[in-house]
């Protein structure tokens, strides 16, 4: 069974149907719905996103992560777009009322619906990515975003002319902190002086935000800019060629966005940690614990193709750094920095 839902069907559908749960989550404005059944057995896994799944970005990740689940361990599917903050209860409420063995929130921003849902049914697990929450049927999936910043902050620090760099993300949570921090730590491995602005639009798919913020950022002389964004992500990485500076692509290899601009890109595989995950659902040995996938996991997270403007000896150096990291000659720990809080490095 498939099912395509916007708004304006739902209303037609529903004067034949009582409005079960599984139409219901598809009634909120600009949200849509599919469900896919592939014989599984018995197993359902949903996922809430919350953008489209053509974001060439995170939303699309997380779809192809369900779609690699059904593929790969035949479960049957659904997912719902476009979740905004004040849906994100009700959805995933749906998802478990319906009986899906395993219901997945594709943002850290999904954390509180999910520490306030999960009590409430017991039978469901429930998979936060990019969360920091976890309990008896609560599991948090987080890529470690700081180990591959870091390397990004290096190649930025080796490529930067005005010793300005910038950082723009669409909210200010902890996955965005610690990539944040990573690019930091970099950067300033390689330039102690070095000087990284950053930004939180409020928004992942709004693209005039995102272009302003872009341009704010240039204007003050930042001439390398590490991006996190969905829909919005383009938007950064076109106008950073037009204006003649460099950036990173995020999520996806996106060299293709913007070639005269993109250095590299911090590639995460989230099809595959997904269904990872799923795969140890299914078989009942998901924890209720944070797994945390870095890149020790090649296939999980690594850094994209680089564009020829970044020198093979730059290169030849992020390639060598990811390799301590992977051997653990360089961590990153807990400590305090100007009274606060935050990770720092610690070298074998």
């Amino acid at each position: 069974m498939s099912a395509n839902l916007n708004r304006r069907r739902f209303i037609v559908y529903t004067s034949a149907l009582v409005c079960g749960s599984l139409i219901s989550v598809a009634c909120s404005s600009n949200q849509t719905s599919s469900t896919t059944s592939n014989n599984s057995g018995g197993f359902k896994i949903a996922i809430a996103l919350p953008g489209v799944i053509s974001d060439k970005a995170w939303n699309q990740s997380g779809y192809e992560g369900v779609q690699l689940a059904k593929q790969k361990l035949g479960v049957e599917i659904a997912h719902v777009e476009k979740v905004t903050q004040a849906d994100q209860t009700e959805v995933l409420s749906d998802f478990a009322r319906r009986g899906y063995n395993l219901v997945i929130a594709h943002g850290g921003q999904f954390d509180a619906a999910i520490s306030q849902i999960a009590p409430q049914f017991l039978d469901t697990f429930f998979i936060g990515v990019n969360g920091s929450v976890s309990g008896a049927n609560i599991a948090s999936l987080r890529i470690d975003h700081l180990q591959v910043s870091y390397l990004c902050g290096i190649i930025a620090a080796s490529m930067t002319k005005s010793n300005k760099l910038a950082y723009i993300a669409g909210q200010e949570f902890q996955a965005t902190q610690e990539e944040l921090r990573g690019f930091e730590l970099g950067a300033k491995s390689i330039k102690k002086d070095i000087q990284i602005a950053s930004t939180f639009t409020g928004d992942w798919n709004d693209v005039a935000k995102a272009k302003e913020a872009t341009l704010a950022l240039i204007s003050t002389g930042a001439d390398v800019i590490y991006q996190w964004l969905d829909s919005a992500s383009p938007a950064v990485l076109q106008t950073a060629s037009d204006k003649g500076v460099y950036a990173f692509g995020n999520t996806k290899d996106q060299s293709d966005v913007a070639p005269k601009a993109v250095l590299t890109s911090a590639v995460k595989h989230l099809d595959v940690a997904i269904t990872y995950l799923v795969e140890l659902a299914q078989k009942k040995e998901l924890k209720g614990q944070i797994y945390k996938l870095g890149l020790e996991r090649p296939d999980i997270l690594t850094l994209g193709k680089f564009s020829q403007i970044v020198s093979q000896p730059i290169q030849k150096q992020a390639l060598n750094t990811k390799q301590q990291i992977v051997d653990k000659k360089i961590t990153f720990v807990n400590c305090q920095e100007a009274g606060k809080n935050t990770l720092c490095i610690k070298k074998v």
